[in-house]
């Protein structure tokens, strides 16, 4: 159940009841493509760096070591060791991220392995069969995630065959629940590339479908920041309110921020971990590249206040001599704060949005950002 908290203009403060634990929003989840966060990064660290929700991908769990196995053992939570709820990608964007060893059909697609090249197909069923034997809190229809940019004629088809692909999605969905997974949730994802009218349309269509959630999909893939937040603009305020909504791949501290105050509740990017492990960390000062001879001799921490595991016993100068050293800690310290950073930014939103002062705290975050951008 999703429980409106606060509202401020379209910024929402929310909480989404689930099986696996309640979910304050708007919510950054932590990306773990494989049930691993990329950096060294365990479970135990996630609750650390006050993490709420695990991203992990279908696609890629289905590829290696399998679902079956994992469903065999208790599921991906209980494989992974995470007690938290969990959101799993559909394989929606190996559609568009896996272009050139893919197939599409109306049945699904057929794709090559980019592990060992076997041959592969993924529809609408399979996919939800996949998340079900994940055992996933939240699953994801499965989609054609567009390429950008896109021409008009082939968005349309593209749209309408994500449509009655979500279709078909949520009655495998309802079969699976009367079976086995009674308890897992579904989310929509709306598309339309930077076509606002397409978009608008199939807000409305798939918000007749009365799903658990819905997901912006399709931006954060070559568009402009203006563009994605012109289509946010118009796309938003199309689905429920009294849904949470999720914006796929997003991104930036200055993107969620743009986004929380258009009406996004969920967000998820590989950013603060990929960023971590090349030396670049976030502060509330902009991004800082650690690699950088300035932090040789620089004492301080990461940032000065933060409480994260890395900030509170290492300094900028043992970091970056790790990095130089190619010490795999390295890599772990620098996600373990940037993970915190943006879980901490998300908490202070919600208290923002609480208090009624969410417009002057992105204000004050956005100027702080802007130093090193």
């Amino acid at each position: 159940m999703y429980k409106l908290i606060k509202t401020e203009g379209r910024a929402k403060r929310a909480c989404l009841e689930t099986p696996h634990g309640d979910i304050q929003t708007p919510v950054f989840m932590n990306v773990g493509t494989c049930a691993a966060i990329k950096g060294a990064v365990d479970s135990e660290d996630l609750k650390r760096v006050k993490c709420q929700v695990e991203l992990s991908n279908t696609y890629h769990l289905h590829i290696r070591p399998g679902d079956e196995l994992i469903r065999g053992l208790g599921g991906a939570r209980a494989f992974m060791g995470w007690d938290g709820p969990m959101l799993t990608d559909s394989g929606g964007f190996q559609v568009f991220s896996l272009a050139q060893l893919r197939k599409i059909k109306e049945e699904g697609v057929h794709f090559a392995s980019h592990v060992d090249g076997k041959k592969i197909f993924m529809g609408p069923e399979e996919s939800i069969q996949i998340q079900s034997n994940l055992g996933s809190t939240i699953a994801m229809a499965f989609d054609e995630c567009a390429p950008h940019p896109c021409d008009r004629d082939y968005m349309e088809s593209s749209v309408a065959r994500t449509t009655r692909w979500l279709e078909r999605c949520k009655a495998k969905h309802l079969e699976l629940e009367e079976a086995t997974n009674a308890r897992q949730m579904l989310f929509g994802i709306n598309q339309g590339g930077t076509y606002a009218d397409i978009r608008i349309e199939h807000a409305k269509r798939i918000s007749e479908m009365d799903l658990d959630g819905y997901a912006i999909g399709g931006l954060a893939v070559g568009e402009t920041h203006e563009e994605m937040y012109e289509i946010l603009d118009v796309t938003v305020p199309r689905l429920p309110i009294k849904k949470p909504v999720y914006l796929m791949g997003v991104g930036t501290p200055a993107n969620i921020l743009e986004s929380v105050e258009r009406g996004v509740d969920f967000f998820d990017c590989v950013l603060p971990a990929r960023n971590g492990r090349h030396g670049r960390v976030y502060t509330h000062e902009g991004r800082m590249n650690l690699l950088n001879a300035q932090y040789a001799k620089d004492s301080r921490p990461l940032e000065e206040g933060c409480e994260c595991p890395a900030c509170k016993l290492h300094s900028r100068a043992y970091i970056r001599h790790l990095f130089k050293a190619k010490e795999m800690l390295a890599m772990r310290l620098c996600v373990l704060h940037n993970l915190f950073f943006f879980n901490t930014m998300m908490e202070q939103i919600r208290i923002a949005i609480e208090n009624g002062c969410f417009s002057s705290h992105k204000k004050r975050m956005l100027e702080g950002f802007s130093i090193n951008p």
